[in-house]
C-alpha cells in the first residue's frame, strides 16, 4: 500500500508520498515513490507512483530511457516533452508499454496489472500543472474546484483535505495541509509509513523550491502528530453533546 498527495494553489505545487510498500510484521521495505525530473530554468516535474511496485519502476525507467514511437521511429523521453500534457500523454503511454510487455506474464501469475500515478510541475512557457494518471493511460488534471488529487491509500487522508484545502491558500498551508492528510492516514493503516518525500514547486521558478524526506523522529512532524491529535481532542471536547441521550438513555421522544 502507499498514499501519494498533490495539492495545487494559487503560489505553487506539493507533492507528498510516503515510502512504505510492506507492512507486514517482520517484513517493512522502503522504496522512493516520489521522483523529480528537473533541469533548472526549463523544467521541473514529479512523479507519485502507487500500486504493483515493479510496473511502476518500469514505468518510471521508460521515462528516463525513452518510450519508443513506432511511428517516429524514435524513443521520447520525460524531459523531452514541451508542455505538461504532453508530459502526461507520455506516461500513459510508458504504462500501456509496459501492459503490453508484462501484462500478460502478470494475468497468468494473478498478479493485478495495478498502477498510477501523480504527476505535476511545469515547463517552460506552460502554467504548473497536476494530473492523475490510471492504469489504463488516461488521466484527468487537478482543477481550482477541487484542487487537489490522490492516489494509494487515499480514504483516510481525503475528509482533511476536502475541508482543509481551497485554491486561494498559502502554500505552507497547502503543505501542512497533505503532512496533516499523510498523519492521518499513517493513523489508520498501517500500509503507509516513513519516510515521507516532498516537493514544493512555486510558478515560473522552474526548479524545486523544496526537496526534502521526513525520517522517522523528524521534530517538526512529530510535532505536527501531536498537535493535531490534541487539537481534535480540544474539537471533540467543544462540542455539545447530543441532545438525544439522558442519562445514557434515549431522550423523551427520541426514535428507538
Amino acid at each position: 500500500m502507499t498514499y501519494c498527495c498533490g495539492v495545487l494553489v494559487r503560489n505553487g505545487l506539493v507533492m507528498v508520498a510516503d515510502t512504505r510498500t510492506n507492512a507486514g510484521l517482520d517484513n517493512i521495505s522502503t522504496f522512493r515513490k516520489l521522483h523529480i525530473f528537473e533541469e533548472p530554468g526549463h523544467y521541473v516535474m514529479a512523479i507519485a507512483s502507487a500500486g504493483n511496485l515493479s510496473v511502476s519502476q518500469s514505468v518510471i525507467s521508460l521515462l528516463h530511457e525513452g518510450v519508443e514511437d513506432h511511428e517516429a521511429g524514435e524513443r521520447q523521453q520525460l524531459r523531452d516533452s514541451r508542455t505538461m500534457f504532453q508530459a502526461a500523454q507520455l506516461v500513459g503511454r510508458a504504462i500501456r508499454q509496459v501492459h503490453q510487455v508484462d501484462g500478460g506474464a502478470l494475468e497468468q501469475s494473478n498478479v493485478n496489472f495495478d498502477v498510477s500515478f501523480l504527476l505535476g510541475g511545469q515547463i517552460a512557457g506552460g502554467p504548473l500543472r497536476l494530473f492523475m494518471i490510471y492504469s489504463a493511460g488516461n488521466f484527468i488534471e487537478c482543477t481550482t474546484d477541487t484542487p487537489f488529487l490522490q492516489i494509494g491509500e487515499h480514504k483516510y487522508g481525503k475528509p482533511v483535505l476536502d475541508r482543509a484545502v481551497n485554491y486561494e491558500m498559502d502554500i505552507s498551508e497547502a503543505l501542512k495541509a497533505s503532512l496533516i492528510s499523510m498523519d492521518s492516514t499513517m493513523r489508520s493503516n498501517l500500509g503507509v509509513g516513513l519516510p515521507i518525500d516532498m516537493m514544493v514547486v512555486c510558478p515560473d521558478t522552474l526548479e524545486a523550491e523544496l526537496k526534502y524526506r521526513i525520517e522517522p523522529g523528524e521534530p517538526y512532524f512529530h510535532d505536527l502528530r501531536e498537535r493535531w491529535s490534541a487539537a481534535l481532542r480540544a474539537a471533540h471536547a467543544s462540542i455539545p453533546r447530543p441532545p438525544y441521550l439522558k442519562n445514557g438513555r434515549p431522550a423523551a421522544g427520541a426514535d428507538e
